[in-house]
């Protein structure tokens, strides 16, 4: 794989059970391009390796007066040294091949997994985390991906050196074998306390990217309650233990590096004494001194490289193990089992347009082509419910990752139960059955807090739609003439039409309500089947919600559309009116019927207490005799 085949055309099914596994994985997805690395890298450390030899060739010519070796000892010097050029060169080329194209298929797969899982990914991790593996922790696991086949190709040039002195000149090559390898293996010992420290400091550093991320995103509402401040103490105090952690980190490190300074210079310091001694007893020529003296100062370069590898290898291992953790959640084992149940059989067939939607674990019926109201007392259950009428409930380990707390069981308690239940109908076909792209393109489901990726408001709009509904028809029903021009007025100057004004991201410079609205325009245009609306106009003004509610049921006129709300003017627009009670529909009827004869619907719908409740009980009985009597005068 070049970079200009990027991106992979698919980048394959990890190992995600854990870091190091998947740090295996990705390296046996690249055995081409660490051959490769590795031959570029043994033709350059081999000429690294064999420049001593031909020095030491040469004094032995200059000392012995043979001019005629001297030049062929020239000779090899020019064929070492293009061999080291050349192969430089080339190691640097595949190795960072080798890193950008490991960092792309992590990407890759991150990004595959984020679609997959939807808005169910950051209910199992913080939205933080996530940025924080799709970015500096890519480059982690780049960097040791890229620095394996370089620490090979150093290995092999240290082994031909210690090899190569044993021939040469075994009195010193002796001394050689033995040092290198103690030197090699001498910081050994401080590698586990170095690698702790260097998962502190990237947990710690993780932690700060979460929060940094979090803050942002609730920037608004931090700074509309006077909490900025706050926050940002508390950023502080995450970056000084990230500083701190990276001091303690940065300090094992540099008595490994130091170790490495240390010892082979002491090596040196025994070669060029005990090789003195023997070249004045005539044991060994000059020559052969300066052979080992300069193989010995050559092999300072090589053993970086083991360093660099155990850094590597110490960084990049928790960076694996965070996303092994993201690549390793999967969507319900329903979905799985009937996407294996997919596999095996025929596709099943899209169902006829036209058909209702029906969830069998809730009894919910959305009969086609009406406006169906839901009314849930809880607003978690309420989101399950969307996700689960949309093919994409959560699973069981994203409600027990949520806490440990009461709320946090109750919620993975109904999701154990919801995960077990059969799938939503559509038209008599289970939407899990379908391919997922078929039923995202029938159901589309906007949770109650859509995100506006950065761009045009053109660019927004150009997603998969009918064609039915034009852009302006949906941002009219949903009333957006007031983010319109919004947009025009922070818009540079000479952009006239509002679909060329820019949105920054996640609509940062809209309101909550404004980014609301257009998230449902967005969705409008898109023209479902199904179209499913989580609290759709929560961030809006009474009077802005009921001329948006009036614009989508007119623009939804004879389409299917599910609005999850508690509110009233909502619910008042709606065809029919379901209230949820405990999982399960509790009843069905008119907002005005459901209003006078549903004490439970009253209670959410009106957030009424139970004294409430009983007066009004009353006051409604007494205002019915009162009707009474008046038809009996009458």
């Amino acid at each position: 794989m070049q970079i200009s085949d990027l991106p992979y055309p698919d980048p394959g099914v990890p190992d995600a059970r854990s870091g190091p596994r998947f740090l295996l994985w990705l390296g046996r997805g690249q055995l081409g391009g660490q051959l490769k690395s590795l031959c570029w890298g043994m033709l350059h450390f081999t000429g690294v390796a064999a420049l001593p030899y031909a020095v030491g060739l040469g004094v032995d010519a200059v000392v012995d007066h043979e001019p005629n070796r001297l030049l062929l000892v020239g000779a090899l010097l020019l064929a070492i040294g293009v061999a080291i050029s050349v192969g430089d060169s080339m190691l640097h080329r595949t190795a960072v091949t080798n890193w950008i194209t490991a960092a792309a298929r992590v990407q890759q797969l991150l990004a595959r997994k984020t679609a997959e899982l939807g808005s169910a990914l950051t209910r199992r991790v913080a939205a933080g985390e996530v940025v924080a593996v799709s970015t500096g922790d890519v480059e982690k696991i780049g960097w040791f991906v890229e620095a394996v086949s370089r620490f090979l190709a150093a290995l092999f040039s240290v082994v031909l050196v210690c090899v190569g002195l044993l021939f040469f000149a075994p009195e010193l090559g002796v001394v050689v074998a033995i040092g290198v390898p103690l030197i090699a293996l001498a910081p050994l010992p401080l590698l586990p306390r170095a690698t702790r420290r260097a998962d502190v400091q990237r947990e710690k550093a993780g932690k700060a990217t979460e929060l940094a991320s979090d803050t942002v995103a609730g920037l608004r509402v931090l700074r509309g309650i006077g909490g900025e401040e706050l926050f940002l103490g508390r950023y502080r105090e995450a970056s000084q233990e990230v500083r701190k952690a990276a001091v303690r980190s940065a300090r094992m490190w540099a008595l490994i590096s130091a170790i490495q300074v240390v010892l082979p210079g002491a090596l040196m310091i025994t070669v060029v004494w005990y090789g003195a001694t023997l070249v004045s007893d005539g044991r060994i020529a000059v020559g052969e001194l300066v052979a080992a003296f300069s193989a010995v100062a050559t092999l300072l370069y090589p053993l970086r490289h083991f360093q660099e590898i155990a850094m590597a290898y110490s960084f990049s291992r928790p960076s694996a193990k965070r996303a092994a953790r993201v690549l390793s959640l999967n969507r319900t084992d329903a979905v799985v089992a009937a996407a294996e149940r997919t596999a095996r059989t025929a596709a099943v067939r899209a169902p006829a347009p036209g058909g209702d939607l029906y969830d069998p674990r809730t009894g919910l019926l959305a009969p086609a082509g009406r406006f169906t109201a839901v009314v849930c007392g809880d607003p978690d259950l309420a989101g399950r419910l969307a996700e689960r009428l949309g093919g994409h409930p959560m699973d069981e380990a994203a409600a027990s990752d949520a806490g440990a707390d009461a709320e946090a069981e109750a919620t993975a308690e109904a999701t154990a139960d919801t995960a077990g239940a059969p799938s939503v109908l559509l038209g008599g076909v289970a939407l899990d059955e379908l391919d997922l792209d078929t039923a995202r393109t029938l159901v589309l489901v906007q949770d109650k807090d859509p995100v506006l990726l950065s761009g045009t408001l053109r660019e927004l709009f150009d997603v998969p739609a009918s064609g039915a509904v034009e852009s302006a028809a949906a941002l009219g029903a949903a009333q957006c003439a007031d983010v319109l021009d919004a947009l025009l007025q922070s818009a540079p100057d000479g952009v006239e039409d509002p679909m060329d004004a820019r949105i920054t991201e996640r609509g940062r410079s809209l309101s909550g309500g404004q980014r609301q609205r257009l998230a449902l325009a967005r969705s409008l245009v898109t023209d479902p089947e199904v179209l499913v609306l989580d609290e759709p106009t929560s961030a809006v003004d009474s009077h802005t919600e009921a001329r948006i509610a009036d614009g989508v049921a007119a623009l939804r006129a004879g389409r299917t559309t599910v609005v999850l709300a508690s509110s009233p003017l909502l619910l008042d627009r709606a065809d029919r009116v379901v209230l949820i009670d405990e999982g399960t529909v509790a009843a069905v009827g008119t907002h005005r019927d459901l209003l006078r004869r549903e004490p439970r619907y009253r209670a959410v719908v009106t957030r009424e207490t139970d004294e409430e409740q009983r007066l009004g009980g009353l006051e409604l009985t007494e205002l019915e005799e009162a009707l009474t009597e008046i038809e009996g005068s009458a």
